[in-house]
């Protein structure tokens, strides 16, 4: 293993998963096979100059250089999901005709960890959960931001 491929998988890792400190970051690294200590982990950080954002629970976590704060899932499907439906590990999301591609670009923007990617039709949004991820898991956490505020 060499300084690049530890780097390329620290990348990777941030991207998907809420690393927030140095610590985290070497079990994620060790977890993906790459032996690292925390002298190590601390010459990558500086080297590739990652900073820290407030991520999606609130918690501030590594981010590569001039990456801004992730957008929030919440609100785009707050303003146009009708339903959300799930079968293994996709999610189905109706919208008003016109809007499926909308939100799910706002979805895709908002580089959600769980979600691997969309594909939209007029008003019909397959999202597709990361392995490991459960659609219906998903299915829940997203009708949460559908309902939320109503009475």
């Amino acid at each position: 293993m060499n300084r690049r491929e530890r780097h390329g998988a620290i990348l990777r890792l941030i991207r998907e998963q809420q690393l927030s400190t140095q610590a985290e970051l070497a079990e994620a690294l060790r977890a993906a096979g790459f032996p690292a200590v925390q002298t190590t982990v601390s010459r990558d950080v500086h080297e590739l100059r990652l900073q820290k954002i407030r991520g999606e629970d609130g918690r501030l976590v590594y981010a590569p250089a001039g990456a801004a704060a992730p957008l929030q899932v919440g609100p785009a499907v707050r303003r146009f999901a009708l339903s959300i439906e799930s079968s293994g590990n996709l999610v189905l999301i109706t919208t008003p005709s016109g809007f499926g591609h909308a939100l799910a670009e706002e979805i895709d923007r908002a580089g959600h960890p769980k979600i691997l990617g969309t594909v939209a039709g007029d008003n019909t949004i397959l999202v597709v959960a990361r392995e490991g991820e459960s659609g219906t898991g998903l299915r829940d956490e997203l009708r949460h931001h559908l309902y939320e505020g109503a009475a």
